[in-house]
C-alpha cells in the first residue's frame, strides 16, 4: 500500500496598498508549489489587528503604506509573532530604510523590481532561516559593515573575537548557518555558539537585528 507524502504549504500574507502590485505578488505566490496566500492587506492597521490570529509563516511588507508605515508595523508585530518572518518588498534602497527595517525585526529586504523566481526563492530562503536581500541591498549592508569596521569612532564599543566577526560578516551576507559552518570549516553547533555570544554582546535577539546594529556601531577591538 503506497502512501502519499503531504506537502506542507508555507502561508504568506501580503501588506501592500498598491492593488496591481499586490495582485501580482499574490498571483506569483499562488502559482508557486508549496505556498499559499493566507491574507492580503492594504494598510498596516488592519494587518496589526488580524495577523496575530492568522500567524502566517512569512509576511511581505511594503514600507510606504497609508497611515502607519511598514517598518512601524513590523516593529509592533514582531513581539506578537516571534516565529513569523517579515520580508520587506519596497522601492526604497537607501541605507536608512534598510537598517531601520532590519533593526525592528525584518529578516530580509527586496526591491520591487525583484523578479518572480527571485521572490519565490527569497520566500523559501527566509522560511528556512536565511536573510534574503536584493544584490544592491546586500552590497550596501556589507559596505556599511566594512566602513564602520575600518573607521572606529567614539560611543558604544563592541568587542568581538576574530571568529565572531567572521561569523557576523557571513550573516550580513545572508549565509545560512549550515553555509557559515561549511565556509569556516566548523560545525553548525559551533556556529550556533558563536551567534549566541554575538547576540549577547550586541543585546539583540535576531540575526537581522545583529547585522543592523553591528553595521551602525563604531567598532571596538576585534581580537
Amino acid at each position: 500500500m503506497s502512501t502519499t507524502k503531504k506537502t506542507v504549504s508555507i502561508g504568506v500574507a501580503i501588506v501592500e496598498d498598491d492593488i496591481p502590485a499586490r495582485e501580482i505578488l499574490a498571483g506569483w505566490i499562488r502559482d508557486a508549489e508549496g505556498f499559499k496566500v493566507v491574507g492580503e492587506y492594504t494598510d498596516a492597521e488592519t494587518a496589526v489587528a488580524e495577523l496575530p490570529q492568522i500567524k502566517p509563516s512569512v509576511v511581505l511588507f511594503d514600507i510606504n503604506l497609508p497611515g502607519i508605515n511598514g517598518i512601524e508595523c513590523v516593529r509592533r508585530l514582531k513581539p506578537r509573532l516571534p516565529e513569523t518572518q517579515f520580508l520587506m518588498v519596497t522601492v526604497y534602497g537607501d541605507a536608512n530604510h534598510i537598517f531601520e527595517a532590519l533593526a525592528v525585526g525584518a529578516s530580509g529586504y527586496l526591491l520591487k523590481q525583484t523578479r518572480r523566481a527571485e521572490l519565490i526563492e527569497a520566500l523559501r530562503d527566509v522560511h528556512a532561516g536565511g536573510s534574503p536581500m536584493s544584490s544592491q541591498i546586500a552590497r550596501k549592508v556589507v559596505q556599511s559593515f566594512r566602513r564602520n569596521e575600518s573607521h572606529p569612532s567614539g560611543g558604544e564599543q563592541v568587542e568581538l573575537s576574530q571568529r565572531e566577526g567572521e561569523v557576523l560578516e557571513l550573516l550580513a551576507r545572508g549565509y545560512l548557518y549550515k553555509e557559515i559552518a561549511e565556509q569556516l570549516k566548523i560545525s553548525v553547533q559551533t556556529v550556533n555558539t558563536y551567534i549566541r555570544r554575538i547576540y549577547e554582546k550586541l543585546h539583540v535577539r535576531s540575526r537581522a537585528q545583529a547585522v543592523a546594529k553591528y553595521a551602525h556601531l563604531p567598532m571596538g577591538t576585534i581580537h
